[in-house]
């Protein structure tokens, strides 16, 4: 008996023994796993802070940088750029204009919203027309971009409006907020024009319908309505612009040609901006008659303001107001030659009044990229020809230049095909000219790739280049026929 009960308590101290030892050994397993859960997690939280902070970082020096530039735009502002008025249409992203940069009555949330409405609208730059008609994504990337612009603008506009800062804010930031959001609501297509029209019409109110600024929005009211359909309230808008540039205080609501120039050179071009739209307006409702009297008045008033005796004598900012003027001149002979041709004018005449406005349109161009006379080789500057340096190295003219050769590239494309199709109609003994004259058209809208093959340049829109090629293609299979293999 006593032996037995030894035996069971040997086993039972052997049990206990191992129960002991399984207790001590799981423990220290699971801190040891616990540890290194630990440490992953804890590299892991330091990782992504590191992360956030270097990303906060980056953003806060995005936006600095963003506000330096701003400001330095206002501060290297010379007296020739501000004599000629280029200071004026530069873009405006609120503040003093004097100062630059944005107020700082928005506070932090209303200038970063500022800012990022900056850092979105010049995202869509990196997509040219052929790129967004060519793939769906590049348009929606580009509709997305200018809706994220939209929404910033709109956000900082709801800060600005807020009752603790409305009233310490500078007199020119709303009015800066309202016409950027006004210009991306018309940029985002017919759907969005009756609010971009309101927009205008509350800058317009704000400005208190004095200025040249308030006359620069009435042509805009006044494009905006006729796309919608509002001729006569586009009439209207266009008159007071007119009567603004001016100084007309007699209130006229009928927009008509004025005797003479205003002398402020941002008054001239805002004055040939509306008597452009006037003139495309007349023409397209038929209305022939006023059409041709606004052209040949409008023509007239630019010739007599006296151009620089030479472009190379004159300084940056006045060889660009006058190449302004002379392509507004082409487009206003090109619209002149077509209301010609509708009245059944002869066709010689039409033709002299495009020649002239091809011309002009390659003069304009090829004095920006620096080319005096056309390389006999060459049909056009190439598209990869870069502005004059003087033009680049300003702020304040490197945008207007660049789209003033845009234009004059078009200008000089469309022309040209105008004259091709209109010489095909005088007969067969016309086609190789009419074939020479899309060829010119080609140069200017197209370029050689890589592989030496004809495509569009960058500045080109489908459209333009599909009725350009058919009309180039078609009548060089005419001229030029491909002899049949036998």
């Amino acid at each position: 008996m006593f032996q037995r009960v030894a035996i069971q308590r040997t086993q039972l101290a052997v049990s206990l023994g191992r129960r002991h030892a399984s207790s001590f050994r799981q423990p220290f397993k699971f801190r040891l796993i616990n540890n290194r859960v630990q440490a992953v997690v804890g590299v892991s939280v330091v990782s992504i802070l590191a992360i956030g902070a270097a990303g906060a970082m980056l953003n806060t020096g995005m936006h600095m940088w963003l506000e330096y530039h701003l400001r330095r735009l206002k501060a290297d502002v010379d007296s020739e750029t501000r004599a000629w008025g280029w200071d004026s249409e530069a873009e405006r992203w609120t503040g003093d204009p004097e100062r630059g940069g944005t107020d700082s009555a928005l506070g932090r949330k209303g200038r970063q919203a500022v800012r990022n409405a900056w850092f979105s609208d010049k995202r869509p730059e990196k997509y040219g027309p052929l790129d967004a008609d060519e793939g769906q994504g590049a348009a929606n990337m580009v509709d997305a971009l200018l809706l994220r612009t939209e929404a910033s603008l709109r956000s900082a506009i709801a800060y600005a409006e807020t009752p603790d800062i409305v009233g310490n804010l500078h007199p020119s930031t709303l009015v800066d907020l309202l016409t950027k959001r006004a210009a991306v609501l018309e940029r985002l297509g017919p759907s969005h024009l009756g609010e971009s029209r309101a927009q205008y019409e509350r800058v317009w109110s704000l400005l208190g319908g004095r200025g040249f600024q308030a006359a620069r929005i009435a042509v805009k009211l006044g494009d905006i309505s006729q796309r919608l359909g509002d001729g006569p309230e586009a009439l209207v808008w266009w008159a007071r612009a007119i009567s603004l540039v001016n100084d007309d205080r007699s209130g006229s609501l009928v927009p008509t040609v004025p005797p003479a120039p205003p002398s402020p050179p941002v008054a001239q071009r805002i004055l040939v901006s509306a008597l452009l739209s006037l003139s495309a307006f007349y023409a397209m409702a038929r209305q022939l008659t006023q059409a041709r009297q606004i052209e040949e008045g409008s023509l007239d008033l630019l010739r007599s303001i006296p151009p620089p005796e030479s472009l190379a004598s004159a300084s940056p900012p006045q060889a660009l107001h006058s190449l302004s003027l002379l392509h507004r001149s082409a487009i206003l002979s090109m619209h002149l030659a077509e209301v010609l041709y509708a009245q059944r004018v002869p066709v010689a005449e039409c033709l002299q009044r495009l020649q002239a406005a091809a011309t002009s349109s390659e003069r304009v161009a090829y004095a920006l990229v620096g080319t005096s006379v056309r390389d006999s080789e060459q049909l056009a500057p190439s598209p990869e020809d870069p502005l004059l340096a003087e033009y680049i190295d300003n702020p304040y003219l490197e945008k207007p230049a660049s789209d003033l050769l845009r234009d004059a590239r078009r200008s000089a494309a469309d022309t040209w095909n105008l004259m091709g199709d209109l010489t095909e109609r005088l007969g067969p003994s016309h086609r190789q000219l009419a074939f020479e004259y899309y060829q010119r058209a080609i140069g200017w809208a197209g370029k050689t790739n890589e592989k030496g093959i004809l495509e569009p340049a960058g500045s080109t829109l489908r459209d333009d280049w599909t009725l350009i090629w058919r009309n180039y293609t078609r009548m060089k299979q005419v001229v030029q026929p491909v002899p049949e293999t036998k």
